[in-house]
């Protein structure tokens, strides 16, 4: 077999036979890998008469008749359409306003330029597709602050972290409104949420927020039903469950425990839901009258989602791709009777579904009205779990045997593997986006603002056949202006800023091109460095991209300072296979004494700057650092609770399951007081104050490095 004709299948299957990594360095996928990788795309490589077949079904369409059903354009730009046309070829749109208007094809066949926004009918050549015309770039935190050069800051929690009094052991959407309110008075205007996605209603043992089962629907045990329903519908379905007192021991514990207090608190909705649809009195019916609503909204996409909950109950089987394989098929006779027959479990999911969406709803509608000029910025994960309801419900978008992962980098030295199934990016083409959009829209829904979490995917994703290691994956190319343009076109519809998670390993020119859509990166204290490795003076951090002290995979600044990454990975044999616990404590010495002196804590002319750091309190280096993160040239600065209140203990450590408490450790206090503390108010109020005193840097310097 040629070895250059694979590469050349591969190359035009969308799949990069050469990409740098992290430190440089050219690496190249093995042959077996790309293999294994267009064989999972449709496009077989056993051999040369497979090559050479399958670069034959890559030739482009000949005809409008197979065209995909949605392309995409940009506002006031003609668009090459995707085959040739003769100039002069009539064509007629209708937008969505009912407007429409008649033309002819350009010089070269290009569809001349639409002014108008939005998803508008194309006829041309006996076909019809959709045409959705985006504005140049998303809406932007100038937009949200009339024009003015914005200068915020905000916060980030993991919503399961929150307590309030009756929420059970899991933060809910009403300890969220509460917290929004008292961040709003501590003057933030922004308020990012870890992601709410469906989880996995029979296996609340699954629980990480970046691996649900549908990104289109929304986490049922983050539900706070007290507002639409009233407290005393709650507390006496609560007591009628028997779990009272057990909801008060989880309810006081340090971490979450997903399986106690999920099975507690979907005993008590089950019986809530059961009071709703046997009641009568106006409160109930108006509540029904709004769930049936809600559910002719939803349509299939929530039809589907609540069918897979009860399908998986009934099953005792989490995975869809071990049911009977009449079930296998959402759009089957046997599903729907299934959900005639169970139509009361299926309800029960539509009725946590509603509860979820009035919740969020709130939530933003609150962080709005207390004065956040954003508001809550929700979290779209990277992938779905492959046994999970978008999967199931979607199943001709998405890719089966392989895994979204990442190459080996400085924070992961052997790769990872997230056992995420990713979009085929044919399929998204041959579906007109439908997916893609539907989850935009879900992430928009009651925000003022969306975190793509590993936007890099949006251009290439690091796939891992299964059974491989996280080394032995490639990267594959996605339509990047295509997802770009539908994203400008949610965000301007939706009102709604972008920020994109464009931490690891970046290809060259993909962060200018984010800015060129207005979507902000996101910068980390822990790699704003210059080349000899120094920490980056306020001035030069990018006025692209937000900036943050960390993320949930990241430390704490405490804990940082502490060392506590350093021994939970040393624990977990998660150190470079070159290292020990000695050599990471010896290079976090110099580390420490870099950071102490960037902050002007330490002389830099001072000999013994490693041993002066060592005695400084990590609350000093705490308030510094938060103090220079507010001076940043950033137009958005957002803390982490953890780092508002000096924790040590960070949200996920990569690379553990069960090894680290990723995922259930709770915060200290109720929402209400979790920012009243002195030493919070007043850091915080620093946050504030460097933001307005930083605003004549923002007129001037700041860089994208």
């Amino acid at each position: 077999m040629s070895e250059a004709r694979l590469e050349r299948l591969a190359e035009a299957a969308g799949i990069e036979t050469r990409w740098e990594d992290n430190a440089g360095t050219i690496r190249h996928p093995s042959p077996a890998t790309l293999r294994e990788l267009l064989a999972r795309l449709g496009y077989p490589a056993a051999g040369d008469s497979e090559i050479e077949a399958s670069l034959a079904r890559l030739r482009g369409p000949d005809s409008p008749r197979q065209w995909p059903p949605l392309i995409t354009a940009v506002r006031g730009t003609s668009t090459a359409l995707p085959s040739p046309l003769p100039a002069g070829t009539r064509f007629r749109l209708v937008q969505e306003d009912g407007e429409w208007r008649e033309g002819a094809l350009r010089d070269e066949g290009q569809l001349p330029a639409i002014d108008a926004p939005g998803y508008h009918r194309l006829q041309i050549d006996d076909t019809e597709l959709t045409l959705a015309v985006a504005p140049p770039r998303g809406f932007t935190l100038a937009d949200a602050c009339d024009g003015a050069t914005p200068r915020l800051w905000g916060l980030a929690v993991q919503l399961y972290a929150l307590r309030r009094p009756g929420d059970g052991g899991i933060g809910d959407t009403l300890a969220l409104e509460r917290l929004a309110r008292r961040a709003a008075e501590a003057g933030a205007a922004a308020l990012a949420v870890s992601p709410m996605h469906a989880m996995f209603g029979t296996d609340l043992e699954h629980y990480s927020p970046y691996s649900p089962s549908s990104r289109l629907l929304y986490h049922a045990l983050h539900v706070a039903p007290e507002a639409m329903l009233g407290e005393d519908a709650v507390a006496a379905a609560v007591e009628r469950s028997g779990q009272a007192a057990s909801l008060a021991q989880l309810e006081a514990a340090g971490r979450v425990d997903w399986r106690r207090a999920g099975e507690a608190k979907l005993a008590w909705l089950r019986i809530l839901h059961d009071d709703l649809t046997q009641r009568e009195d106006g409160q109930a019916q108006r509540a029904r009258r709004a769930m049936t609503a809600f559910r002719q909204r939803g349509g299939a996409t929530l039809a589907h989602h609540c069918r897979f909950e009860a399908l998986m109950a009934h099953l005792d089987e989490r995975d869809w791709r071990r049911w009977p394989a009449a079930l296998r098929d959402p759009s089957s006779a046997e599903v729907a009777r299934f959900a005639e027959r169970k139509s009361h479990e299926v309800d029960f999911h539509a009725f946590l579904q509603w509860l979820a969406n009035e919740g969020l709803a709130r939530a933003q509608a609150t962080a709005r009205e207390a004065g956040m000029p954003v508001g809550m910025i929700a979290d779209l994960a990277v992938g779905a779990d492959a046994a999970g309801s978008q999967a199931w419900s979607r199943q001709a978008e998405m890719l089966e045997g392989v895994s979204i992962g990442a190459p080996p980098d400085a924070f992961n030295v052997k790769g990872q593997d997230w056992g995420l199934a990713p979009f085929s990016p044919q399929g998204l083409v041959r579906s007109g986006f439908r997916s893609f959009i539907d989850m935009l829209r879900a992430g928009f829904a009651h925000a003022g603002g969306l975190r793509i979490d590993h936007v890099l995917g949006l251009m290439r994703l690091w796939l891992v056949p299964h059974g491989a290691a996280p080394t032995e994956g490639a990267y594959v190319r996605y339509p990047l202006d295509d997802m770009l343009r539908l994203v400008a076109l949610e965000s301007w519809r939706h009102r709604a800023i972008v920020i994109g998670e464009d931490l690891g390993t970046v290809a060259p020119g993909f962060r200018e091109r984010l800015a060129h859509r207005g979507i902000l990166g996101m910068r980390v204290l822990w790699f704003e460095r210059d080349d000899e490795g120094d920490f980056l003076p306020p001035e030069r951090w990018s006025r692209e991209a937000i900036a943050t002290s960390s993320t949930h995979d990241l430390p704490t600044i405490a804990g940082w300072w502490a060392g506590r990454d350093i021994e939970w990975r040393s624990r977990l044999g998660l150190l470079g296979d070159d290292r020990d616990a000695d050599d990471e404590r010896a290079e976090r010495r110099v580390e420490r004494a870099r950071l102490a002196t960037a902050l002007g804590l330490l002389d830099p002319q001072a000999p013994a700057s490693a041993l002066e750091a060592a005695d400084l309190p990590a609350s000093r280096v705490l308030d510094a650092g938060v103090r220079r993160l507010g001076l940043t040239a950033a137009p958005l600065t957002l803390l982490p609770v953890e780092d508002a209140l000096g924790l040590e203990e960070q949200a996920n450590l990569p690379g553990t399951l069960d090894e680290h408490p990723n995922w259930r450790r709770r915060l200290p206090d109720d929402a209400e007081r979790l920012l009243t503390s002195p030493e919070v108010r007043s850091r915080l109020a620093a946050l504030a104050e460097a933001r307005r005193e930083g605003h004549h840097d923002a007129q001037g310097g700041g860089t994208d490095e």
